[in-house]
């Protein structure tokens, strides 16, 4: 059974950095795109970055372009998100969402690609001072 789990959350002041993990279990990532999406309080989920199977097209929201960063260790089954120069308008529960897929170069920050099964429960990010 596919399960991811997000880790690496937690309270951060501005101008701070963290670095979310996301580890699957149940199946392996080698075949898997990856999107790391968020949601905060009252808005809408958005996509923040995407990685395709492959590791080698990645993409960025423009709110976090130049500030995250996506990565993948098939080797350990985990993706991260290295964050840097957070900002308050960062703070929201990020998620992490797996799909199967043939295309290696490929991948999306659109929820709908994932599906409903390939989701994290989440990790919280708060940045505040």
């Amino acid at each position: 059974q596919l399960q991811l789990v997000e880790s690496g959350g937690g309270l951060v002041q501005p101008g701070g950095s963290l670095r979310l993990s996301c580890a699957a279990s149940g199946f392996t990532l080698d075949y898997y795109a990856i999107g790391w999406f968020r949601q905060a309080p009252g808005k809408e989920r958005e996509g923040v970055s995407c990685a395709s199977s492959s590791g080698g097209r990645t993409n960025y929201a423009d709110s976090v372009k130049g500030r995250f960063t996506i990565s993948r260790d098939n080797a350990k089954n985990t993706v991260y998100l290295q964050m840097n120069s957070l900002r308050p308008e960062d703070t929201a529960v990020y998620y992490c969402a797996a799909v199967f897929t043939t295309f290696q170069a490929m991948c999306s920050m659109t929820a709908a690609y994932y599906g409903m099964d390939g989701w994290g429960k989440g990790t919280l990010v708060t940045v505040s001072s």
